[in-house]
């Protein structure tokens, strides 16, 4: 088997993850029982190999605030819709499964992604394709083109808002250049 730097850096959160569960489990967190901790999750990481998350070297705290205000504006504003739909009587509600097509394969950005608009009242996520980065959503009281059009920007500006604030560089680079292709897009037929 063979060891390196980069493998061990990424395998240093899930130990200490699995050590301090361990410790929150036995509400114990002496030396005796964290050495132990520290033995079992070892052992787990050696024995169930998990597919490596590579974190980001890149965070943007200013993006991130953003990230979170809006996260928690969209969850009250669709929190109040459900509520609405919930409350009045109307005919059957038609509702839609979208797909949206991601530019990340991060791992760790799909399911940061998936769990964002999951939060949010009136969607989640049925089915993740990790091979071709596709998201499938059930999405409630959604039918026409210009709904199934507005819930794919809205997860398309969230995972642009996740990739500035803490994707990888190579990420933010594409996602600047998408943005500048679109914009000379849009220059052309003005």
């Amino acid at each position: 088997m063979k060891f390196s730097v980069s493998a061990l850096a990424h395998a240093l959160v899930p130990f200490i993850w699995l050590v301090f569960v361990w410790c929150a489990l036995w509400q114990d967190f002496s030396l005796p029982s964290v050495a132990f901790g520290a033995l079992l999750a070892a052992l787990t990481l050696l024995v169930f190999r998990l597919p490596t998350l590579y974190l980001s070297d890149r965070f943007n705290p200013l993006y991130g605030i953003k990230f979170a205000f809006l996260l928690v504006w969209n969850i009250a504003v669709a929190s109040f819709q459900v509520m609405r739909l919930a409350m009045t009587f109307r005919p059957p509600l038609h509702n839609s499964v979208v797909a949206v097509q991601l530019r990340t394969h991060s791992d760790l950005l799909i399911t940061a992604i998936s769990h964002t608009m999951s939060l949010i009242p009136g969607s989640v996520v049925v089915e993740v394709d990790r091979s071709l980065s596709v998201l499938y959503f059930h999405v409630l009281n959604t039918s026409t083109p210009e709904e199934i059009a507005a819930f794919t920007r809205q997860v398309e500006d969230f995972e642009a808002l996740i990739i500035r604030a803490a994707g990888s560089k190579e990420e933010y680079e594409a996602l600047l250049a998408d943005e500048r292709a679109l914009k000379e897009l849009g220059k052309e037929h003005a």
